[in-house]
């Protein structure tokens, strides 16, 4: 372990350590996940018996069926028949045009050479050119004589009768499959109508079937826009996800052979699409992740430290999953409601900050919808996802007042009371029917999971923080303690140290808040930032009772060593009692590098060859915005403290000068201060301190 800790410690400030931990974590999560989303395959033939009930893994349309059910319903489209109105008509005109040829012919003939059979030859060449401009099929030459030899009274009336039959033939629907039928009719009304020989009624039902001619026909592009129609109607044919493909035992025929192999259920056909969909998912909770902890104003080692607790958190989370929905398919009910829902949401709420909590809890979420998703019904478990999101939720608006183990108890029954309000949606949301055995294991498994959140927090915490040296809000609350031994080591042995350093950090607690750093952390470094002062409590003038100072006694050079040593010293102690490296850093780096003024110019005084750099702290500088404040608030609360008859115009002047002294002597150049916080700074000290040495009445005596 410490090897692994001498490591971290060399890697942490790394400025690739984001980019590598992101990676390894992608790497991790994707192959936690991909087991949940690989696609069933099987190694059939055909007209084998099936080992198990096969269900389809998915939704899909089967275009082959589709295709089928669109041929099938073209079919049973009917034809559309369009009735024309003018055949009637053209066909009259057309029996007219045979009748006024006869009677033209007749007219025009030369008694004296035209025989019958001249006349039936000048007839023919009339019909025929009437066939060529009509519908019309010429007679024979027999029927042609026989016309010829009809008197012109008895064409005229026969022209008209037909002609009337004919169109009150046609003006009713008739369809070419039909047409025979309405031949046969006319013929038989030319018998009945007509009283002629029956040779001549024959030639006029040979010319009435001729004119008869289909009334309804079919209108084609009308027919076709239905069919389309009706093809576009027909739903898509599809296999529903879950839908039984094949029952145990029974044989697998070409039709589930071909649905297997379109559904790429075959080691034939293997599909690379759920390996890409749990890759570009990991890509997108990778962004997120990055994102929130890195794409912030906040330094390296900071950002590094913080990715990794939430990665180590969401892994955490996703590993624990991963065990619960191993058991799953063995209970009826969903176990999945049993996961520390805000177990995440705490752990980094306490250990980072509360957004990175937020997001923490969403992806953990995400994570869990895929995770707890069950196979056939669905893809993505919306129930365990809300459940753990909701759940989250509560433990981070619970852990805003609460940092103490007991706290963190009571928080998580606060997340137990918030499950138990989904559950009571879940259930009333189903169309299930739940028995009561049912009902009351979903109710004590919300109640279990609040409760495991705050104690899996509370275990889990330490290692968070003594393997990757975090310092957390409640180790902070702990620090904080005046029970603490060295804070009562401080109070004994160096009460006016003790109260010096009560006056600090309130002054450095408003400022940090005011600028945006961690006012609880600057306040716990001020509680032990002055425990070197222990080792010789009576060197320090807060210390010193009677009015006998031992420095009068000294040389500049002991009285030097002695208040230098207490930061060194302090550091020294700190370390020894195995307090967080950021107390230590308080400690060891709140007088920086600046210069012991008061002892320098007093051995100037004898010694004109004195250096500046014999006189100052060893240093480093302050390293942190904190402990920047830190240091201006100690000097502050000493020089206001040491003022006669302070003022609100005296003390802003004070500290005015304090934090350009510091600002000039650079002793803010190795952290991230900027001139907008330290004005914001120094407003802070003005406030505090105005509060704190107000004006008093005058009491009488």
């Amino acid at each position: 372990m410490k090897k692994i800790l001498i490591k971290w410690r060399e890697w942490r400030n790394h400025k690739y350590l984001p980019f590598i931990v992101t990676i390894i974590t992608a790497i991790c999560l994707f192959f936690l996940l991909i087991g949940n989303v690989k696609e069933s395959k099987y190694d059939f033939q055909l007209f084998q018996l099936s080992p198990d009930t096969i269900r389809a893994v998915k939704t899909m349309e089967d275009s082959v069926k589709t295709e089928e059910e669109r041929k099938k319903t073209e079919q049973e489209v009917p034809v559309v028949y369009q009735f024309q109105d003018e055949t009637a008509a053209n066909q009259a005109a057309i029996i007219e045009s045979v009748f006024d040829s006869v009677l033209h012919v007749k007219e025009n003939a030369n008694p004296e050479e035209d025989t019958t059979a001249t006349l039936v030859g000048k007839l023919k060449k009339e019909m025929e050119e009437l066939a060529e401009n009509a519908s019309y099929v010429p007679l024979n030459d027999d029927m042609l004589a026989i016309l010829i030899k009809q008197n012109n009274i008895i064409l005229d009336d026969s022209k008209t009768k037909l002609t009337e039959l004919v169109e009150t033939i046609l003006s009713e629907p008739i369809r070419l499959e039909n047409i025979s039928i309405s031949k046969e009719k006319i013929g038989q009304q030319v018998n009945n109508t007509f009283i002629y020989s029956q040779d001549y009624k024959n030639v006029l039902a040979s010319i009435a079937k001729t004119s008869i001619v289909a009334t309804e026909v079919i209108n084609e592009s009308l027919t076709e826009e239905r069919i389309q129609q009706a093809k576009a109607s027909v739903e898509p044919t599809r296999i529903l996800q879950g839908q039984i493909l094949v029952q145990k035992g029974e044989i697998i025929d070409r039709e589930v052979y071909r649905q297997l192999e379109l559904l790429g259920m075959l080691t034939n056909k293997a599909s690379y699409k759920p390996y890409l969909g749990v890759a570009v998912f990991v890509g997108l909770t990778m962004w997120v992740l990055f994102g929130q902890t890195i794409i912030r104003k906040e330094k390296t080692i900071n950002n590094s430290k913080n990715l990794i607790v939430v990665a180590f958190s969401v892994i955490l989370s996703v590993l624990m999953m991963k065990v619960i929905q191993s058991v799953a398919y063995n209970f009826d009910v969903i176990i999945a409601f049993l996961f520390p829902t805000a177990m995440v949401a705490m752990l980094v709420y306490l250990l980072v900050n509360e957004r990175a909590a937020y997001i923490s809890n969403f992806v953990s979420a995400a994570y869990a919808g895929i995770i707890f998703q069950e196979g056939y019904t669905n893809v993505f478990q919306m129930e365990a996802s809300l459940y753990i999101l909701f759940g989250g939720v509560a433990g981070i608006f619970a852990m805003q007042r609460m940092h103490t183990n007991s706290q963190i108890l009571r928080s998580s029954l606060i997340v137990s009371s918030i499950n138990i309000v989904f559950i009571i949606f879940y259930l009333l949301m189903t169309k299930a029917s739940y028995e009561f055995t049912d009902i009351l294991f979903y109710v004590g498994a919300a109640i279990l999971s609040g409760v495991l959140s705050g104690a899996m927090t509370i275990g889990i915490l330490p290692f968070f923080e003594s393997f990757f040296g975090i310092l957390s809000t409640m180790r902070l609350i702990e620090l904080s303690n005046p029970n603490h031994p060295l804070l009562k080591k401080i109070l004994t042995e160096t009460p006016g140290t003790y109260h010096h350093s009560l006056m600090v950090a309130n002054l450095a607690e408003a400022a940090c808040e005011v600028v945006g750093a961690n006012g609880l952390l600057a306040r716990v470094g001020c509680y032990y930032h002055d425990i070197g002062k222990t080792n010789r409590p009576g060197f320090f003038i807060e210390n010193q009772v009677n009015g006998y100072n031992p420095h009068d006694n000294l040389s500049p050079e002991a009285s030097r060593d002695i208040i230098i040593a207490h930061a060194v010293d302090g550091a020294k102690i700190l370390r020894k009692h195995k307090l967080p490296k950021e107390i230590v850093d308080v400690a060891a780096q709140h007088h920086g590098t600046s210069l012991l003024k008061f002892f320098y110019f007093k051995e100037k005084e004898t010694n004109s060859n004195v250096k500046e750099e014999q006189y100052r702290y060893p240093g480093p500088k302050p390293q942190t915005k904190e402990i920047a404040i830190i240091s201006v608030a100690d000097s502050v609360e000493a020089a206001v403290r040491s003022m006669k008859e302070p003022n609100a115009d005296k003390i802003q002047k004070m500290i005015q000068s304090i934090i350009k002294d510091k600002l000039l002597d650079g002793q803010f150049d190795e952290c991230d201060l900027s001139l907008k916080e330290i004005k914001k700074m120094e407003e802070s000290f003005c406030t505090t301190m105005n509060g704190t040495f107000h004006s008093r009445i005058e009491y009488p005596k």
